[in-house]
């Protein structure tokens, strides 16, 4: 059975990260990531037009851990406090024991093992401590280096197309895998 109980929200630690929750003072950064061009290459979702935007969105998500539907950290180096990407688990299925994981890093941080190093504590929260089974992540069959992190963690592609987007890759991972 899934532990979803998400308050106090849950940060997370690693040797250079510290992730936490997203805040409204986040909103440039949030800004940014959801208005980059290439940040969002492979995503499906309408850009941020607005600062209103971004805190729209930061409401949001923050309701939803509230609720117990989502966690959404905020990725920090751990001597600074600006957000320079985000990592959430979503989409919990208390039938399957599972969630999907998403991730995105501003580009002047890419190629520094940063989401590898963010990735790698997140999984291991979602099996160890919310106690899911298994864990999905749906990649744009383009984003080349989003497949490789995924292949990295013995994640596996499914070989099922996904109804809504052809363009869409699912890879799975499984608690002992």
């Amino acid at each position: 059975m899934l532990n979803r109980i998400f308050t106090p929200f849950p940060i997370l630690k690693t040797e250079r990260l510290t992730l936490r929750q997203v805040r409204v003072d986040d909103e440039r950064e949030v800004f940014t990531l959801r208005s980059d061009r290439a940040i969002n290459k492979y995503l499906d979702r309408p850009p941020s037009d607005t600062i209103d935007d971004a805190r729209n969105f930061i409401r949001t998500i923050n309701e939803n851990v509230i609720k117990n539907d989502s966690l959404y950290w905020a990725i920090t180096l751990s001597n600074h406090t600006a957000l320079i990407g985000t990592i959430c688990l979503f989409g919990f299925s208390d039938k399957n024991d599972q969630c999907e994981i998403g991730y995105e890093l501003m580009p002047n941080f890419q190629g520094r093992g940063i989401m590898k190093e963010a990735l790698e504590k997140v999984i291991d929260y979602a099996f160890n401590t919310l106690n899911v089974a298994a864990i999905e992540a749906f990649v744009h069959r383009e984003n080349q280096s989003s497949i490789k992190l995924l292949e990295k963690f013995s994640f596996r592609h499914s070989n099922e197309p996904d109804p809504t987007d052809p363009d869409l890759r699912c890879y799975h991972l499984k608690k002992n895998n």
